[in-house]
């Protein structure tokens, strides 16, 4: 079996199998549409704990602890972990899973690590290097905005294109046998940069990249959307998904109807006064290992199309006057595999 295709898809040989999930959410997010679906709402940013780094950091561990408990398995069994988060150095995942005592690898790719780390992850697996993995990663309203924008106490105004940072974090244990669903393929993304240098407008940086990685998938696997029961990106929001159709129609591609975003999904956008939806590592992390995989037990959903997406800035390259680089990577997931 070619488990290459074109130049950036990898096919996996049986599936990779996703045995458990969970995710935690923050309050806000716990009064959006998608709440009955997350293993737990925190009841404020602090959720005990003196600094909001710590509180993601105990999310992350949360999240590890729950979806290997739903799993039945003890986390010595785990054998490697794949997960990152949007702060420096990683620091959410490095404090909060650093008791585990299981091998680590860090990743970072901003928003669009949930989806690098299942391709990861998958890989690991799919060449017998392990039989079981997790990837989680998270994020946190006020430890991203105290990194890359203003503290909270300054109460600056937000223009309209801006999004909310999600407070969550999401986890799935991956196998090499199991009852699905199952983790079929993994697209991964180049960076694209598009030129937008706006920090409040990640939407349209983000766009270009989520649109090529799409189009890549398609060619490389030749599929088309509607083989696709959902084609869900990250975090794009109104703005960036508006785009992303637009950028895919020009390519040839009909993403008019099975295509959302977890950043519109994620809040009630217009009561709950989002401006352009959700955003951040948390937003794909806790709809994808939430609601989703949920709809797959359901059996309302059978084939997915996930695509991280992720600005690659940090505060020193904006004060620095770069613009956004940005990437995405795609997994795909089969209710019964290939």
């Amino acid at each position: 079996m070619n488990k290459k295709l074109g130049k950036q898809t990898i096919r996996f040989a049986n599936g990779i199998n996703i045995l458990s999930y969970a995710s935690i959410a923050g309050q806000k997010e716990g009064e959006g549409p998608l709440a009955k679906y997350y293993d737990k709402v925190l009841e404020d940013a602090e959720w005990g704990e003196d600094t909001w780094e710590k509180t993601e950091s105990k999310m992350q561990k949360s999240a590890v602890s729950r979806a290997v408990e739903k799993a039945e398995i003890d986390i010595k069994d785990i054998e490697y972990l794949f997960a990152g988060d949007l702060l420096n150095q990683c620091i959410s995942s490095t404090f909060g899973l650093r008791d585990f005592g299981v091998p680590f690898l860090g990743v970072y790719g901003a928003c669009s690590t949930m989806a690098e780390t299942l391709g990861l992850a998958s890989s690991m697996i799919d060449g017998g290097f392990a039989n079981t993995a997790v990837a989680v990663t998270s994020s946190h309203f006020c430890t991203a905005e105290r990194q890359y924008r203003f503290p909270l106490e300054y109460g600056g105004q937000r223009p309209p294109t801006a999004q909310w940072t999600v407070t969550g974090s999401g986890s799935m244990v991956l196998t090499r046998q199991g009852n699905g669903p199952y983790i079929t393929h993994f697209t991964a993304g180049k960076i694209i940069d598009a030129g937008v240098a706006d920090a409040n407008n990640m939407g349209a940086a983000m766009a270009p990249a989520a649109a090529d990685t799409l189009a890549t998938h398609f060619r490389d696997t030749e599929k088309i959307p509607q083989d696709y029961d959902l084609i869900l990106t990250g975090d794009l929001g109104k703005v960036g998904k508006s785009i992303a159709i637009d950028l895919l129609a020009e390519e040839g591609f009909d993403m008019s109807e099975n295509y959302n975003d977890c950043g519109c999904m994620v809040f009630d956008i217009d009561k709950q006064d989002m401006h352009a939806g959700g955003s951040g590592c948390g937003c794909g992390a806790i709809t994808l290992c939430g609601y989703i995989m949920d709809m797959f037990r359901a059996e309302k959903i059978k084939n997915l199309l996930f695509v991280g997406t992720g600005a690659l800035l940090s505060p020193t390259s904006t004060m620095q006057g770069e613009s956004i680089p940005c990437v995405a990577h795609a997994i795909a997931i089969s209710a019964k595999g290939e």
